[in-house]
């Protein structure tokens, strides 16, 4: 059999001949011809009463067509509380659940909210007649600082206290500390992002046939069919939500916003298709953002520096108001990691939430698990210099040893798998620890100071642990696959065409995958967590087995041969006594020929026993000129354990995109907001992205301990990257920035903050 597609094989990305010659559909490609164009307008301050919203004007603007203002929705009976996912405070009591409305309606919450949508024949118009709407507002203090109390941001939520979340046990962790020999307390700061996709957020809605369809760039349709149903007062069937190719998704795509279901009521009032695409400053005001939290960080050791016990007290901003996640990140999600690979016999989390007059905060690659492992890696550094030990042997004496697996945290984990000492000592030596301090005496010649970062992170797969794969062999001899995933950019095409040819032998370029379709597809999990391949391939792997069993009776007697007889060898069909020996394309021929259409599609679900837990190391060392405090980092080392690769280049892929938007975080990328809640970094002016000259190579090599969670022995890695960069670049520069007496260097390291530390220290 030709192994060229073969599982754990580097395989070419089959997309990228199409997305590199500029043959990419994306949302604003797709948009059906005569679309009208929608533009929103949005409200110029953070927090207000609105007095008046007259669009009177706007109305009678030449081709405009329509106007919308949350009276109107409301007018038409249209469901104006977006959903959320509500935890519980640690007293039991439901968390506070402040109504989103569509457009705002009362009061506007924070700046870039949409109050009103303008629907034109042209762009240019919809701009224009949104300029003629006259704003009257009465402007209120806004609430800014990440702690409670101030002005309220909702009335109905005392404190602006959105959440008091906790878990783990108390008694235990105030034990492990009164009884500890040592304690060490670091205050971690964890600043907010912008996520800033590739392609913007961007959608367009048609009304045909007494259906809704919405187009839009996201990851994954299923959420938003029934979110759309549910709004506007549908049936589930009247609607379809298709994804056609996503250019980022980084999880700030993974929920419903406001504007997708104002396009469906404004295509339906209508009967005409509407487009709106977001501009890049409009989408930096209401994209939502990530991280923005500030971790109480304590942990507890005995005398032969073995943790005893850990403490993190978090305060989280939510923004303005609840996103689809956001009261999950910082609380559940953060959770499933808290102790990291390390067996810490006590635990304890607490969280509180809450709301600012700031856009919303939800998923940002790795939702919660970067936030977890950034807090624990941080303070394990600080520990290891006020307890005068190696940081490195610190982490060994404190790993979870192998013998112990599987191994339930204290917040309820279940690790499958895990060899971290090994995959530690793999960094160690593709790191060139070594020979480190050469390097850095050597730039220490050139007036410049460097510095070594380590960071051991683990992490879980998130998401539904369910997943379909369909197979339909078509009369042209190609094979379509249905996947209920959406490639947001990270090959899946590739993988699940190649995967799929070498479990069946069909040639990998007859092999389409059809995703992202609701009408197409009947059920789907999308992408977020890590979870795509992982779940998406284990489905195939059912599908198959149910095809392979579906065809032996049917090929049984084409070859006058029982049953049982008839064996796959995973390229052909074969039995004893006869010299038939068709391909799975063959058979699908021969059963078309005979009438049979019943085997001519497949389809099985699949769910996951239990969740994976990829785990790595991350090595950074950087180089600081103390004269501008420019932060580089100039070596990057990464030692991974996915567990078997599907496809190792899309690994390391994955790894370096993860890598650069971690690094991106510590060492540039800063929002700012000024006291009235302006945004200061609504541009790329004003906002610094990580450039290529950037990020270094990065050297990546693995270490796999296949999972036992799945059959495949899979883990997922798409998040990885970003989980273990943040904390390996800020200890890094920490150990530089430390011979000259900074003693707390929080992200972001930009030249002025950097040079501000270094100052301070004197």
């Amino acid at each position: 059999m030709d192994r060229k597609f073969g599982e754990s094989q580097t395989v070419k990305r089959i997309e990228d001949v199409r997305l590199l010659k500029g043959e990419g559909r994306y949302v604003d490609d797709t948009a059906p011809a005569g679309s009208l164009y929608a533009v929103f307008l949005r409200s110029p301050v953070a927090h207000a009463d609105i007095r008046a919203l007259d669009v009177a004007a706007a109305r009678r603007a030449p081709g405009v067509h329509l106007v919308l203002t949350a009276d109107d929705l409301i007018a038409a009976g249209l469901g104006m509380a977006m959903a959320a996912t509500i935890v519980k405070n640690r007293d039991g009591t439901r968390a506070a659940a402040p109504a989103r409305p569509l457009l705002a309606t009362g009061k506007v919450r924070h700046v870039g909210e949409a109050m009103a949508v303008v629907v034109a024949e042209t762009l240019a118009q919809a701009k224009d007649a949104a300029e003629l709407i006259e704003f009257d507002f009465d402007e209120l203090d806004p609430h800014l600082a990440l702690a409670t109390g101030g002005p309220l941001v909702h009335d109905e939520v005392p404190g602006n206290l959105a959440y008091d979340w906790a878990m783990g046990d108390a008694d235990a962790v105030e034990a492990a500390f009164a009884a500890a020999a040592h304690t060490v307390t670091l205050e971690v700061p964890d600043n907010r992002i912008i996520v800033n996709s590739m392609e913007p957020r961007g959608a367009w809605a048609e009304w045909a046939d007494g259906r809704l369809h919405v187009c839009l760039s996201g990851q994954g349709v299923w959420v938003h069919k029934d979110r759309l149903a549910e709004m506007l007062h549908l049936a589930p069937g009247d609607v379809r939500v298709t994804n056609p190719d996503v250019g980022g998704g980084f999880g700030m795509k993974g929920m419903p916003y406001p504007e997708y279901f104002v396009l469906g009521h404004a295509a339906r009032e209508l009967g005409r298709p509407v487009r709106w695409m977001s501009e890049r400053t409009e989408a930096m005001l209401t994209d939502n953002a990530g991280r923005d939290l500030t971790s109480t960080v304590e942990l507890a050791f005995d005398a032969d520096h073995r943790i005893t016990g850990y403490r993190v007290t978090t305060l989280s901003n939510l923004g303005a108001y609840n996103s689809q996640f956001g009261q999950l990140i910082q609380s559940q999600l953060f959770s499933k990691v808290l102790t990291g690979a390390y067996a810490i016999p006590a635990a304890l989390l607490q969280v509180k939430g809450v709301y600012t007059n700031t856009t919303p905060v939800d998923a940002y690659r790795g939702a919660g698990r970067p936030e977890a492992i950034y807090a624990l890696e941080r303070t394990l550094d600080r520990a290891a210099r006020e307890l005068g030990v190696d940081p490195w042997e610190l982490r060994r004496k404190n790993f979870i040893p192998v013998g112990a697996f599987p191994y339930r945290t204290p917040t309820g984990e279940f690790y499958d798998v895990g060899d971290f000492a090994r995959v530690l000592n793999r960094v160690h030596a593709a790191a060139d620890v070594a020979g480190f301090a050469a390097r850095r005496a050597e730039s220490a010649g050139r007036g410049r100071l460097r510095g070594l970062g380590l960071c051991y992170y683990i992490e879980s797969i998130l998401g539904d642990p369910s997943e379909a794969a369909e197979v339909e062999f078509c009369e042209d001899g190609t094979v379509n696959l249905y996947v209920g995933t959406q490639s947001n950019g990270q090959g899946h095409e590739t993988v699940y065409a190649q995967f799929l040819a070498d479990r069946t032998g069909i040639p990998v370029e007859q092999i389409r995958v059809i995703q992202g379709d609701s009408d197409r597809i009947a059920t789907g999990g999308g992408t977020g967590g890590s979870r795509s391949v992982t779940t998406q391939c284990n489905a195939t792997v059912a599908t198959v087995a149910q095809m392979v069993g579906a065809f032996a009776p049917f090929l049984a007697d084409e070859m006058g041969v029982d049953a049982a007889a008839v064996d796959f060898d995973g390229h052909t069909f074969r039995a004893p006594g006869s010299n038939l020996t068709p391909t799975l394309v063959e058979a699908a021929e021969m059963a078309r020929a005979a009438g049979r259409s019943d085997l001519l599609n497949h389809r099985a679900e699949y769910t996951l026993p239990g969740r994976s837990y990829p785990n790595g190391a991350h090595v950074a060392e950087v180089e600081i000129d103390p004269e501008t405090g420019k932060t580089r980092v100039v070596k990057y080392t990464v030692t991974d354990d996915f567990g078997n690769l599907m496809n190792p280049r899309l690994a390391e892929g994955q790894v370096h995109g993860g890598v650069a938007q971690g690094l991106g975080q510590a060492i540039c990328e800063q929002v700012g907001f000024d006291e009235y809640g302006q945004l200061l970094s609504a541009s790329f002016m004003d906002y610094a992205m990580p450039r290529a000259d950037d990020v270094p190579f990065v050297t990546f090599t693995t270490e796999p301990v296949p999972s036992t969670a799945n059959p495949l022995g899979m883990k997922g890695c798409g998040e990885a990257g970003t989980v273990g960069a943040m904390a390996a670049v800020a200890n890094a520069v920490q150990d530089a920035l430390w011979g000259r007496g900074v003693r707390r260097a929080d992200m972001p390291f930009t030249p002025h903050r950097v040079w501000e530390m270094l100052r301070a220290a004197g």
